[in-house]
């Protein structure tokens, strides 16, 4: 992964996906180069070896996205060294459980800034951009199956997966004059390292799994893969006239 890429192809466009060096954010970047973009991730640490073998000449830009001075700074790496910026995917998150009544108010803050906050200022800084190049542009915000539905001990997480989804469908209508489209993706629960702690947690994996599949109608969970198809499609010209949406990933969960 590179450190800078001079801009080598100024027909292919960028795109910066934050979050970009673990979970959906690698899969995510890795279909968006192979769509034929110049891919920018960033993250809070280096990439490992195996995500860089993966990215290939992707650019890293190391940064914490919750930072106040830290979006702008990000975004004219990116413009900089790659020379424009097309497409923002905010990817960057984190899961949190907890009881309402056992959660303190630092960790709502926390969690707040990172799940809400800080892809809201990360889409005003890409659009900023954006409307200097004036050539329009797509942002992507990954949402959750939870941003709709009410589960125990995830309502903080919950909550701000639903301000992001409010904030989409403002933004869109927002940014539509400068032809910016903002859209989201809500995956349902996906086969991640994540999950697969989870389960490991259970007393009785497979039971738990077994109820887990039951409450989704395609009887499956989700792949990386999935998630980093429908981002794709929002980011292509081919969805030149959808804005305002979120696509749910989640084997039809939403839909019950």
């Amino acid at each position: 992964m590179a450190e800078s890429q001079a801009p080598n192809a100024a027909a292919a466009r960028v795109a910066l996906v934050t979050g970009g060096t673990s979970g959906f954010g690698v899969e995510i970047a890795k279909r968006l180069q192979a769509d034929g973009m110049r891919v920018a991730v960033v993250g809070r640490n280096a990439p490992s070896a195996e995500v860089v073998a993966a990215l290939g000449d992707a650019l890293f830009v190391a940064g914490d996205v919750t930072e106040p001075e830290e979006p702008e700074r990000i975004v004219q790496e990116v413009t900089e060294r790659l020379g424009r910026l097309d497409v923002l995917v905010n990817n960057a998150g984190r899961r949190h459980a907890g009881l309402i009544v056992d959660n303190p108010v630092s960790e709502l803050h926390e969690v707040f800034a990172l799940n809400a906050v800080a892809p809201m200022a990360m889409t005003a800084a890409a659009a900023r951009a954006m409307i200097r190049q004036g050539s329009g542009g797509a942002i992507i915000n990954m949402l959750s199956r939870l941003a709709t539905s009410g589960v125990p001990t995830l309502t903080t997480y919950t909550a701000t997966k639903g301000a992001l989804a409010a904030y989409t469908k403002g933004a869109a209508v927002e940014l539509a004059e400068h032809r910016i489209r903002v859209n989201a993706v809500a995956p349902g629960m996906a086969l991640t390292p994540l999950i697969e702690d989870w389960l490991a947690e259970q007393d009785d994996p497979d039971a738990a799994l077994a109820e887990t599949l039951a409450d989704i109608p395609l009887s499956r969970l989700a792949t990386p893969g999935d998630v980093a198809g429908a981002v794709a499609y929002l980011a292509s010209p081919e969805a030149e006239y959808v804005t305002g949406t979120s696509i749910a990933v989640d084997g039809g969960y939403t839909a019950r």
